[in-house]
Order: C-alpha cells, then structure tokens, then sequence
C-alpha cells in the first residue's frame, strides 16, 4: 500500500541511483538469504580488495549475483596486482572465464602513471563494461581539486562507463580526510563540473551516505556499502530516517 509521498527512486535497471555493495566474504547460504529479500536494491557487487582470487566457489558466486540481475565485479586490488605482476592478459582471461563483464581501473595502491591507466581503459572499453577510480587509499597522497575534475573527465572520456571516488572501505583516504571527515568543497566542485550520474562515490559509512543523499539526492550513485546496510540506505534515500526526514519529491530528483 502506497500512501506516503517520498523521494521519486529510480528502479530496475537503473542507470543512475546505483547501490553498489562491497563482498568481503559472505557465505554462499547468508547471501542467498540476503538476495532473497534486497536483491531488487542492489544494483553492483564488488568482490572487494582482491579476495576474488582466494573466494571459494567463487563461479557460483558470480552466477548467483548475475541470477538476481546484480552486476558482479573484482575489487581494484585484484586488478593492481595483476599489474603489477605483469598478468593483465590472464586476468582478462579469468574475468571472461567467470562471466564477469565489468573490470576496475584503479590505482589505489599503485602509482600507475595516468596516461597508462587511460591507454588501458581505451584498450578494454572494447571487450568490458570499465569503471575507473580517482584517488589514492594513502591517505598522505594528496589530489587538488582541479586534478580529481580533471582525472575524472579523462576517465569518462576515454570510455569509462562510470568513475569512482576513492575512500576505502574505511572511509578514512580519498574524498575523506584521515579522521573520517567528509572533503565538502572537493564533492561541490565535482558535482558542479561534472554530471553526478556518472560518479559512484564510495560511501561506507551511513553518515557519509547521508552526506551525498542530501547533497546530490536520492539518486546518487553510492558503493562500498555493507551488505547488511542496504535496506537502511534504501530508507535513508526514501526520506524515512531522521536526517534525511524533510526531503522533499521535486529536490531529490537528479536533472
């Protein structure tokens, strides 16, 4: 029964509004419960940092997502590490071998010369859905303002189907300062410069959630969410929690 007037969602399959969730490790049997009952707000899964590698049964993993029209993905670590390692061709391989479609470009603990990752994500755009990451997880490796809208812009235009925002499943590096706080005049500016529908903030926290649901809208794109979070970030961006309590339908809407 509908009877209240809350915030106008998007729904599936959305393009915007996303609900991205990190995968730590949950058990096949806990996530087939989850997924039995929220499936319908999440949106991506990421096999978070890279224990994709070392996930058992992770093929049926990938599967169960995908069969409750989840998009599933490997963390940027993995990616990182293959880098490193010189395997990006056999990463591809097992990527395309587990039916994952979408791959992270990231340079979270790398420093991978900007014009690399770019040549890369022109080179797998082909072949992948691509999400590239701005930001560093050192929390001492500091971007100016004008340096994440300008990276962001490349990302998007080299092919990028989305560009996330680092800030470790921690919160603490990124668009975060070390204490946790939230860096407000790098997200105005970002969200001024560049089309918010294309960003997926990393939000992990239901306070750093709360942040961009009022600053962006309902519709903001949000990832590194908790699992056992998202029936409370689909409140929050429903206007059912105190502080998101007084948004009103025609604020909330992304233009």
């Amino acid at each position: 029964m509908d009877f209240l007037r809350l915030p106008k969602r998007t729904t599936r399959t959305r393009t915007y509004g996303l609900t991205s969730v990190a995968d730590f490790g949950v058990s096949m049997g806990e996530l087939k419960n989850i997924l039995s009952d929220y499936s319908h707000i999440i949106d991506i899964a990421k096999i978070a940092i890279g224990s994709a590698y070392v996930t058992p049964n992770l093929k049926k993993k990938i599967d169960l997502y995908k069969e409750h029209h989840i998009t599933p993905y490997c963390g940027g670590t993995l990616f990182e590490k293959c880098y490193y390692q010189n395997k990006i061709p056999e990463y591809l391989t097992y990527l395309r071998d587990l039916g994952i479609e979408w791959v992270e470009i990231s340079n979270g603990t790398l420093d991978i010369p900007l014009q690399e990752r770019l040549q890369l994500v022109s080179h797998l755009k082909k072949d992948f859905h691509v999400v590239g990451e701005v930001g560093s997880k050192d929390p001492n490796q500091e971007m100016s303002i004008s340096e994440w809208v300008e990276e962001i812009q490349l990302f998007l235009d080299a092919g990028c189907d989305y560009v996330l925002t680092e800030g470790r499943d921690s919160g603490t590096a990124g668009i975060y300062e070390k204490c946790g706080s939230i860096k407000s005049d790098l997200i105005q500016q970002l969200i001024q410069a560049i089309d918010s529908k294309k960003i997926i903030f990393e939000a992990p926290t239901s306070k750093h959630q709360m942040y961009f649901i009022r600053e962006v809208g309902p519709n903001v794109n949000l990832a590194n969410v908790k699992l056992q979070d998202v029936l409370a970030l689909e409140a929050q961006r429903c206007g059912l929690r105190s502080e998101t309590f007084y948004l009103e339908e025609h604020e909330c809407q992304l233009p």
